[in-house]
């Protein structure tokens, strides 16, 4: 008989148990799905390798059919029922199983034509010499006294003070050639070769260039440390300059003569 008590009570134990932890488990499930909201998204029907030309019908051989996710799940780069007919036709990217939510990354969609100054800069979709934009404030003769044009092509020169070669206790100014042949975008708030384009006032402006991503590093460092100037260049000219020379006062004394005896020779 104490047995038979015993075992009844712990069967009405571990009913007791069950049920608390069911209406436990219940109320956190309540709590962490409080306020999602489910959504329809587009999905694939059917296994679907790449490549495929989504066909889009209302029959067992569809591609693409519809299911409920929650919102916090796939986020707002998914593709919803009332996308069904841009996406008619069109060919998947990348594989998708069945019932996995078609995005927008998974569709060929053309590229809406894109306006402004990102559209000039040079890009490469697997991600090679891909440039940046780049503003430094350069004006007056330093710019060449506002001639410069989006469109052209300039050297960009640096004159730094640095610690003399021979006494490092002592300084020298010294001229270099950073980067040879850029790319000019804008001057100032002017994009292009459009002469109605708003300009900034003659008093000072900025310099756009186009860079690759350690080049403008490197120019925003030298424009903190020393004073830059541009060249102007014919864009068909070669790029034939080299970089980093260092101009000092010992340079410019053995350099100058020579240099003005072939500027005569060439004349």
């Amino acid at each position: 008989m104490k047995n038979k008590t015993l075992l009844l009570l712990a069967i009405l134990l571990g009913a007791a148990a069950f049920i608390v932890n069911s209406r436990y488990l219940s109320n956190e499930r309540e709590k962490l799905y409080k306020g999602a909201v489910k959504i329809q998204v587009l999905s694939a029907a059917r296994d679907l390798p790449a490549g495929t030309e989504l066909k889009i019908t209302s029959g067992d051989d569809t591609d693409i059919g519809v299911k409920r996710e929650f919102k916090s799940a796939v986020g707002d780069n998914v593709l919803l029922p009332t996308d069904f007919q841009r996406v008619a036709g069109k060919k998947l990217l990348l594989p998708l199983k069945k019932g996995e939510p078609l995005w927008w990354s998974h569709v060929d969609m053309p590229r809406q034509q894109r306006t402004g100054l990102s559209s000039t800069i040079q890009y490469d979709s697997m991600g090679r010499d891909n440039y940046r934009a780049l503003s430094v404030p350069i004006s007056g003769a330093a710019a060449v006294s506002g001639m410069i044009k989006p469109g052209d092509y300039v050297d960009i020169l640096g004159t730094f003070t640095m610690p003399s070669k021979l006494n490092p206790q002592l300084s020298e100014k010294v001229t270099t050639t950073l980067f040879p042949k850029v790319k000019v975008l804008a001057v100032g708030n002017r994009v292009g070769n459009d002469p109605s384009a708003p300009q900034r006032s003659a008093g000072g402006s900025t310099i756009t260039f186009e860079v690759e991503p350690d080049v403008a590093e490197i120019i925003v460092f030298a424009q903190h440390s020393g004073q830059l100037y541009l060249t102007l260049r014919h864009p068909d000219n070669p790029d034939t300059t080299t970089p980093g020379v260092r101009i000092d006062f010992d340079t410019l004394e053995s350099l100058v003569p020579q240099i003005n005896a072939t500027r005569r020779f060439n004349n």
